[in-house]
């Protein structure tokens, strides 16, 4: 069982996540470079990329591990968001974009 990754929606708005929250994060702190931007960065491309990992697996079942990864990687980036929130870092509205667009891909 494989899909063409492009096709999926899922995948889709994963990469506009990814695409958002690299955008976001040039407006945090410099002093979080190596920490929390690295950290959203790294789990906001975790997404996208476990979902195509796993559309390349041949039965449902490997996919399906593929995407609880991809899920797991969604929550992580949802904290990592809140603890900017909390901290008041960066641009509201980039951050409620953020947000919003991660819950779609949840």
């Amino acid at each position: 069982m494989r899909h063409n990754f492009k096709n999926l929606k899922v995948w889709q708005k994963a990469m506009d996540l990814t695409d958002l929250v690299f955008d976001y994060g040039k407006d945090l702190p410099v002093n979080e470079r190596y920490n929390l931007i690295d950290q959203i960065n790294r789990c906001s491309c975790s997404i996208p990329s476990n979902i195509a990992e796993g559309s390349g697996k041949t039965t449902s079942k490997h996919f399906a591990e593929f995407l609880s990864i991809s899920i797991s990687s969604s929550y992580e980036l949802e904290t990592q968001l809140l603890i900017c929130e909390r901290r008041n870092y960066g641009s509201v509205n980039k951050l409620r974009e953020c947000m919003e667009l991660v819950a779609e891909v949840l």
